[in-house]
């Protein structure tokens, strides 16, 4: 379990700090777009309420509350998966990552009723309209360790 918590908590603290850092350091909260690596990497502030790229977003206000609600309640079956029989490292990692992005976006739903996005990336002349963030990248990396390197106990018969 060492892996799982000192992953979630890198991943947690590694998105809060960047969100913080770009709002308030960066002050994109006044400016709302930056140039950073022109046209690859853009901070463009964005509040999402919904899920991935923003369906299901607008909805009524107890929807954030049932979007925290989900997020704790894949954490926990994270949590029981962990303990009662991932054995590879990478997975307990992963599993963290996961963990990690999910309670940092969590709080920014508590906190400022949406999740924080700022990075925009597009490429080759594809002007992608979407906005992430760190916790994203957490949860993506997260959820494609545990494909690949998730592996469980076998039970006896």
């Amino acid at each position: 379990m060492r892996y799982v918590t000192l992953s979630a908590i890198f991943w947690f603290a590694l998105d809060q700090a960047s969100k913080y850092g770009v709002l308030y350091g960066l002050n994109l909260i006044e400016i709302g777009r930056m140039e950073v690596f022109p046209p690859l990497l853009t901070f463009h502030l964005g509040y999402n309420t919904g899920i991935n790229f923003g369906l299901f977003g607008g909805g009524p206000e107890v929807m954030r509350f049932a979007l925290v609600i989900l997020a704790l309640v894949i954490c926990g079956g994270l949590i029981w998966w962990a303990k009662s029989g991932l054995t590879r490292p990478i997975a307990l990692i992963s599993a963290g990552a996961v963990i990690g992005g999910a309670l940092g976006n969590s709080l920014d739903r508590l906190i400022h009723s949406a999740v924080i996005d700022f990075l925009n990336m597009s490429c080759c002349g594809i002007d992608n309209p979407f906005a992430f963030n760190i916790a994203d990248v957490g949860i993506v990396g997260g959820a494609i360790g545990l494909m690949l390197f998730a592996e469980t106990r076998e039970k006896a018969a």
